[in-house]
């Protein structure tokens, strides 16, 4: 009797966690709790060093600033409600929740790919018009391109909710996942979730396509103006510019590229739990690696957060 049982519209859902690993809950919640946490310390530590140093008030600092900030609340849209579950196990959720947490989940993915591509750009500015650098990246340009960023990623990121709302019926009030996924939320309902599967796959190769072609060709003009230049310190130089974001850009673009395939042709062949794991690595290990790989690489950050450091030990 049971297993025929429908829910309209159901109040709330029952997230699990991870799946299949139970038991192991506890020992699971140590590293993506040290991992949040460095992510929480590590970008609010970046956007504290830009903020007090005016000589920091630059567009591509300005850009990662935007990624800090977005890899702040990305991770905090699913990192807390995962670590009440697997502490407490709390995994209920109020239905409107669960979409809110769908639709930023989504969009600020969206936003982090535009956030790259903009740093590309900036890269490509910076290298290629080196002399016009500051009057082309104007901060109402920066402002132009975060709201169209932003509004992008909202205008994609609302039809998830709004697709989601269309079902009256679910088989089940149990999602197999440790926030509310999209494709994981309709997995549950009753009804025809074509539309779903088809635009869930457009946003995906729509943002993805776009954004990394854009890259590329940044990229591509910046390598044509590079090997242009006369001596090899001035090409070593201008490349090393570039390695950091390529680095970030890499960071980001791997767990999601492998996330993306697991999902879609590897249901039947890769454990349900390894999907889980993989959806959460992609949400954080950007937001913690990307503080590290700017302050190892980018000269004007380490040094200030040498500065913080030594300052911090004239108390002791």
């Amino acid at each position: 009797m049971g297993l025929n049982r429908t829910y309209f519209r159901p109040s709330t859902f029952i997230l699990v966690g991870i799946p299949g690993l139970e038991a192991d809950h506890i020992w699971i919640s140590l590293p993506f709790c040290t991992v949040y946490v460095i992510a929480l310390v590590g970008n609010s530590t970046i956007l504290y060093i830009i903020k007090a140093d005016q000589t920091l008030h630059e567009p591509m600092y300005i850009f990662l600033s935007m990624l800090a900030v977005n890899d702040v609340i990305f991770s905090c849209t699913t990192v807390p409600k995962m670590l009440a579950i697997l502490w407490f196990h709390s995994g209920e959720i109020n239905y409107t929740s669960c979409l809110g947490q769908l639709f930023f989940v989504h969009s600020l993915s969206v936003v982090e790919s535009g956030i790259l591509t903009a740093m590309a750009y900036d890269r490509y500015v910076a290298i290629c018009y080196p002399l016009r650098y500051s009057s082309i990246l104007t901060n109402v340009l920066i402002a132009k391109l975060g709201l169209v960023i932003l509004i992008r990623a909202v205008t994609l990121g609302v039809f998830f909710p709004i697709l989601v709302q269309r079902f009256q019926y679910f088989e089940s009030i149990v999602i197999s996942h440790s926030y509310c996924d999209h494709m994981a939320v309709v997995k549950l309902a009753c009804g025809d979730t074509r539309p779903n599967n088809a635009y869930g796959l457009f946003v995906s190769a729509f943002v993805g396509l776009f954004d990394l072609i854009a890259i590329i060709c940044s990229y591509v003009m910046i390598l044509r103006a590079v090997f242009k230049l006369g001596s090899k310190e001035a090409r070593q130089k201008a490349l090393g510019t570039c390695g950091t974001h390529i680095c970030v850009i890499l960071i980001a673009y791997i767990p999601a590229f492998f996330t993306f395939l697991a999902h879609r042709f590897g249901q039947e062949t890769i454990p349900h739990h390894v999907h889980i794991i993989l959806a959460n690595v992609y949400v954080l290990l950007p937001a913690m690696l990307n503080p590290f790989v700017y302050g190892a690489n980018t000269k004007q950050i380490r040094d200030r957060v040498l500065r913080m450091f030594q300052h911090e030990k004239g108390y002791i």
